[in-house]
């Protein structure tokens, strides 16, 4: 499970670009009771959200012309120069340099072979995100691809993951976790596009989950706040309800209503 006991390789940040921040600051907040704390000129404007006083994601403008709106998942690297020599020789490509945030930590974004954008955070003063697996926050992560296997060689060369299989009714969840951990600490899943009708084969990507108290309403409230419900909210034994949306800019994530642990 996603804990900010942030080890190697896990999601330790997550953030959305978008062509309007104070629409899509007004969207979440609704959806989740987020607060907006705009950034200033020294770091490009790019700003917090809060649930609690805690940051729980970060956000910044992205133009038309320089890209979709999109959420993007950042893991955590002890060396984000190596990791960026790494992705090259792996097959992917470097997007953003690494780059030092003041004292806060050191940052790059790259892409996958397969085009999908993902980033690193290599933290100092920052450590990452302030609260995960609450609700209203980030709670898991799955990468949309249309190869796997081809996805998991990948990352494991990159982030240093363990990868498993776990079975489900009708075939089998490909599961993510840092190295060394037990099967807890897994975090986020590879999924084939071709497993949801609702996913467009030339748009692989990475989607965050968001924990919510109920997906229903949840879905219902996006919809009504001009996002889009992309998957309508479904329920699996051992996993919870979760539906799959879009914000009205067009940014995609997920969220769920996970189900209580065995136990709990």
């Amino acid at each position: 499970m996603l804990t900010t006991d942030y080890k190697d390789g896990s999601p330790n940040w997550v953030d959305l670009a978008t062509p309007d921040v104070d629409g899509a600051a007004a969207f979440y907040e609704g959806l989740f009771g987020w607060d907006f704390h705009p950034g200033g000129e020294e770091v490009g404007g790019y700003g917090m959200f809060h649930l609690g006083g805690k940051t729980v994601a970060g956000a910044m403008t992205v133009q038309p012309e320089q890209g979709p709106s999109a959420w993007q998942v950042y893991f955590q690297t002890p060396d984000a120069n190596a990791t960026a020599a790494a992705v090259t020789g792996a097959g992917g490509t470097v997007l953003f340099e690494p780059t030092d945030v003041m004292d806060f930590g050191r940052t790059a974004v790259f892409a996958d072979p397969a085009g999908v954008g993902f980033g690193v955070w290599q933290p100092r003063r920052n450590t990452g995100l302030g609260a995960v697996r609450d609700v209203g926050t980030l709670c898991w992560t799955e990468l949309y691809t249309g190869d796997v296997a081809a996805a998991g060689a990948f990352y494991r060369t990159v982030l240093g993951w363990e990868i498993s299989e776990t079975p489900f009714e009708g075939g089998t969840y490909t599961m993510v976790k840092p190295a060394g951990t037990s099967d807890e600490a897994a975090f986020g899943g590879l999924v084939p596009m071709s497993m949801d009708p609702v996913e467009d084969a030339a748009r692989p990507y990475w989607t965050p989950y968001f924990e919510v108290a109920d997906c229903d309403v949840t879905a219902a409230k996006a919809e009504e706040s001009g996002g889009k419900v992309r998957l309508t909210p479904m329920f699996m034994e051992g996993v919870g309800r979760f539906a799959k949306l879009a914000d009205p800019f067009g940014a995609r994530f997920a969220v769920i209503a996970s189900a209580p642990a065995p136990g709990s």
